[in-house]
């Protein structure tokens, strides 16, 4: 088994973006195999337990109170609904849900109802995820000891282009945040989002900077950018989206043992596209109607999508392989061989 990596170079990572597609994928489809059943994706359902009114400046956010137009403010969720938001997913077949909070960093008077919320959902059987913004050591014991299993802390973008998407928050700020989540024995959640006028080395940059942390982080959401009006970012540019599947591919060969999440944009990708990026290693998803304030694809689509390729949820069981047509054993045999 391909062991991690922490040492990976700009670019070396760069040579792995510009190599042919189809060797690129057949890469990386060898090494997503190597730890992962390669038709199973982990399922994880998004709500937004507090929105908008951020100080933040992130020029892809609308929950950002310092744009032209942005969402309009919600104080936070009542413990109940969240859990009941919570049984729905699970009974929609989520494994993991997420709680996501506007602002810098979770207020004093919130983080209590936040542990409650952590602990009721738990109590369903779910895991749990929460990104509330920046951490110190405190909050990050606080969110454990209240039974959170993961921390999603995006890193956004390279160290530096991140200036041109965030004034706010320094880079190095949200690697603190990082460390203190990783000291506390939380999983890790940290990716990136493509399409922001970055460029190959930016995206070659930012798969660097996580795979150089102590320990990679387990979940790597890749958001392809929802360019919203009213945002800094409106009107830019879509990447290529063999460029996006590209990123895709190189991350997980970057990162081999995290699960790599098909994350935003889901909404605006073909069934092929999509295709695509499971093939190049992709195997986590958002499921339900709703990223935070963005749209995502629709539940009924992904459940035709998945039947089409023949993928499930990664918690369920793997079904039982077809028996061979009588007589073709061998052949059967032979062809099964180079699929496991």
């Amino acid at each position: 088994m391909t062991e991690p990596r922490h040492d990976w170079s700009v670019d070396e990572i760069e040579v792995l973006y510009d190599l042919p597609f189809n060797d690129l994928l057949f890469r990386a489809q060898q090494l997503h195999r190597e730890r992962f059943d390669a038709n199973a994706v982990q399922i994880s359902s998004l709500i937004s337990i507090k929105t908008g009114a951020c100080p933040e400046d992130c020029a892809y956010c609308p929950q950002s109170a310092r744009h032209e137009r942005s969402v309009t403010p919600e104080r936070l969720m009542p413990v109940d609904e969240v859990i009941a938001a919570a049984r729905r997913a699970r009974e929609r077949g989520a494994a993991r849900f997420c709680m996501g909070a506007s602002g810098s960093a979770p207020k004093a008077r919130e983080l209590e109802a936040i542990e409650a919320m952590i602990r009721g959902v738990k109590a369903l059987g779910l895991e749990t995820c929460a990104t509330l913004g920046a951490l110190n050591a405190d909050q990050a014991r606080r969110l454990r000891e209240a039974g959170l299993d993961y921390y999603n802390h995006n890193l956004d973008t390279s160290p530096e282009y991140y200036g041109e998407i965030i004034t706010t928050r320094s880079f190095d700020e949200r690697l603190e945040t990082l460390a203190h989540v990783r000291e506390e024995g939380l999983k890790v959640c940290s990716g990136g989002i493509i399409g922001m006028g970055e460029g190959r080395r930016d995206r070659s940059s930012m798969l660097a900077a996580l795979a150089s942390l102590p320990a990679h982080p387990e979940s790597v959401p890749i958001n392809h950018l929802i360019a919203l009006p009213g945002t800094p970012l409106e009107g830019v540019e879509p990447p290529d989206p063999f460029d996006f599947v590209r990123t895709i591919a190189v991350a997980r060969i970057v990162l081999p043992a995290a699960h790599v999440r098909l994350s935003a944009g889901r909404e605006g990708m073909s069934d092929e596209l999509q295709a695509l990026c499971f093939l190049a290693g992709a195997n986590s998803i958002f499921y339900g109607e709703k990223l935070l304030t963005a749209g995502n694809a629709a539940p009924e689509r992904d459940r035709a999508l998945f039947a089409r390729l023949g993928l499930r949820a990664e918690h369920e069981n793997r079904p039982e392989p077809a028996a061979p047509p009588a007589g073709d054993a061998a052949l059967w045999g032979r062809t099964c061989s180079h699929a496991h």
